[in-house]
């Protein structure tokens, strides 16, 4: 039994590649590129202001620049789910995961080269570590990809990125006031709590990372119609 259902599923996974190398070409054209490019432009902006301004570039001055360089690219990468053909491709015999994996990966490049560049606008004796400040534009990304995700699954929504965005802005604006004290989440380099406040930033990468794979998932039902309708169940 085992053998015929290896047997029976290869034609099917062999129908899911072929379909998700198909929709390549497809979802880059569907990705908001003046969405993500103009978030970006902002960001790269905001990291370059400590150096445009001239003078003596504090510490504080360097995180908080790129702390708004990475609320910019979340900002945008809240319309990354944007898609005004979702109902024409929900169709396809290739799960919801999978092509918001393809999105994503689509994406992630050009975001990793963004953000290097953003990190090297702050002047060297500014510059917070490297690495902590990775994990916070990492989380405020993963919490812009998990609200889209969110709005994608449980409401439908073609277009989340409008009102993912304006979450994410108040948010960002709201939480350095609103965050209890003992968690630190933005402290500056050289203060004595800075590793245990981002022990707290990893967590919060982790949960909204998790929040976003089950968001990305389809309900059971859709999924169960999906499959009955698929060509490559029949």
């Amino acid at each position: 039994m085992t053998g015929i259902r290896a047997a029976g599923d290869t034609p099917v996974r062999e129908a899911r590649r072929g379909a998700l190398l198909t929709l390549v070409r497809p979802v880059a054209r569907t990705v908001p590129w003046r969405a993500l490019v103009a978030g970006g432009a902002l960001g790269l902006l905001a990291a370059a202001v400590p150096r445009l301004s001239g003078g003596e570039v504090t510490p504080w001055a360097g995180v908080n620049a790129l702390r708004a360089a990475a609320l910019c690219c979340a900002l945008g990468a809240a319309f990354l789910l944007d898609d005004p053909a979702r109902q024409t491709t929900a169709a396809v015999p290739v799960r919801r995961v999978l092509r918001h994996a393809l999105r994503c990966a689509l994406v992630l490049p050009p975001a990793a080269a963004w953000w290097t560049a953003a990190v090297l606008l702050v002047p060297e004796e500014a510059r917070p570590p490297a690495g902590d400040v990775t994990v916070e534009a990492a989380t405020a990304l993963a919490l812009a990809l998990a609200g889209a995700a969110f709005a994608v699954r449980r409401l439908g929504a073609d277009r989340p990125g409008q009102g993912v965005a304006a979450s994410l802005l108040v948010t960002g604006v709201l939480a350095p006031l609103l965050t209890p004290a003992d968690w630190a989440l933005f402290t500056v380099p050289g203060d004595p709590r800075w590793a245990d406040g981002h022990g707290h930033w990893r967590l919060l990468l982790c949960a909204a990372l998790l929040a976003a794979a089950v968001c990305c998932t389809e309900p059971a039902r859709r999924r169960t119609l999906r499959t009955l309708r698929s060509p490559s169940r029949t």
